[in-house]
């Protein structure tokens, strides 16, 4: 379980929050898996959620993949949880680096991911840091994009999300994004 460091109601029904902690042990409804393209879930978040979860989601995935092609930035693809206390994961490719229009794939990954949530009729949902890790995108302008687009979303879309879960697992994460938050939610 991770600790809520700070949160903020968003409308009537919603509330976004800040948490430190292992999003493997998230105990809401779904959890965002930071993924690649292919389901291959082989470093950072994605390999901790299958070592945890259990080979399922990566049979699964294999299976989405086969089914469906490739994941797109704003087309998630989700699996069960498998021994995860999350239902399901919701898998979010997430951009790399210095690929060019990383902030635009960032908005769509979040953005799609809150659609399947809804989709899939959850109550909560708790995502990474996505692409802040190998993918190299820096923190505090992931934070930047996260946040707003949580805030769109919200504000364009008739949603069935009642939290909106930011869990970051490591104190540097955690200082870049406490600072966009002060900034864009006071």
């Amino acid at each position: 379980m991770s600790k809520i460091l700070v949160e903020k109601k968003l409308a009537e029904s919603f509330t976004v929050q800040l948490a430190q902690g292992d999003i493997t042990l998230e105990q809401t409804d779904s959890i965002v898996n930071a993924a690649n393209e292919y389901l291959q879930h082989g470093g950072g978040v994605a390999f901790a959620i299958v070592q945890r979860g259990g080979d399922v989601i990566q049979t699964e995935s294999d299976a989405w993949v086969q089914q469906h092609g490739l994941v797109l930035h704003s087309l998630p693809a989700w699996t069960s949880g498998g021994k995860l206390p999350a239902k399901y994961v919701i898998h979010a490719v997430g951009p790399v680096w210095g690929a060019g229009d990383e902030d635009a794939k960032l908005h769509d990954s979040i953005y799609g991911s809150l659609r399947v949530a809804d989709e899939l009729h959850l109550e909560s949902i708790a995502m990474p840091a996505i692409s802040t890790g190998i993918f190299g995108f820096p923190k505090d302008r992931a934070a930047s994009v996260m946040l707003n687009t949580i805030t769109e979303y919200f504000e364009k879309e008739k949603s069935n999300l009642k939290v909106v879960r930011i869990t970051l697992f490591d104190q540097e994460t955690v200082d870049e994004f406490g600072k966009v938050w002060k900034e864009i939610l006071g």
